[in-house]
């Protein structure tokens, strides 16, 4: 099922996937808690160690929720079933992906640019799932994404103000987006876009969505 949704992304943005993601994948809890002391219990983290050369990255999703995804597979069908779901491992799969992909690069990202990719990435990804199973992407999903956003209590301010940026900046970004999306004479273009912007650094993904 990650596979899957990993291999969208790399259609999605042009990207050679080399490895798979399964096996980076951690479910078990305590695991998870030992390598992030002290860190949040939520049911999607990305988890990386980095020392001189190198990083060491797991992506812990809850058990559960990989249970109820492989019980009922977005990639078969996205419904009500497994929408919430869907986003939460997605963007999961999404931060694993941008940061292997710029790693084997050699470009740093930042934790910002990170948010900000994944909440493009789920608008672009739902889009891409439901038109492919025949279905019309409703006329909510920005609302349903971007306009009431629900943020975790134990959030310090600085990582509060990091999602909130994240969230203002990838809604006016899809937006923008939306109307080409519509279009299907516009896919073309609207692809190159989107594979320019995934390989821009922060501060140019932010410049490009405020000139937009």
């Amino acid at each position: 099922m990650l596979n899957a949704l990993h291999e969208l992304l790399a259609e999605i943005y042009d990207l050679e996937v080399s490895y798979d993601i399964d096996e980076f994948l951690v479910t078990d809890a305590s695991v998870a808690a030992a390598l992030d002391v002290n860190g949040r219990r939520v049911e999607e983290k990305l988890l990386i160690a980095e020392g001189a050369g190198h990083a060491e990255v797991s992506l812990y999703l809850e058990r559960g929720l990989v249970d109820r995804l492989e019980a009922h597979d977005p990639s078969d069908r996205l419904d009500a079933r497994n929408l919430a779901d869907f986003w939460t491992a997605f963007e999961g799969v999404s931060h694993f992906a941008y940061y292997a992909w710029n790693a084997e690069i050699g470009k740093a990202v930042r934790l910002l640019e990170m948010e900000l990719q994944a909440e493009v990435d789920k608008f672009i990804g739902t889009r891409m799932l439901l038109e492919r199973q025949g279905e019309r992407p409703p006329p909510s999903l920005h609302a349903w994404l971007f306009d009431l956003p629900r943020y975790d209590e134990q959030l310090s301010s600085r990582e509060l103000t990091r999602y909130r940026h994240a969230n203002r900046y990838a809604a006016k970004y899809c937006m923008k987006l939306a109307p080409a999306l519509d279009r299907r004479t516009e896919r073309d273009s609207v692809e190159r876009e989107l594979r320019q912007f995934y390989r821009l650094t922060q501060p140019e993904k932010i410049k490009h969505i405020d000139s937009r």
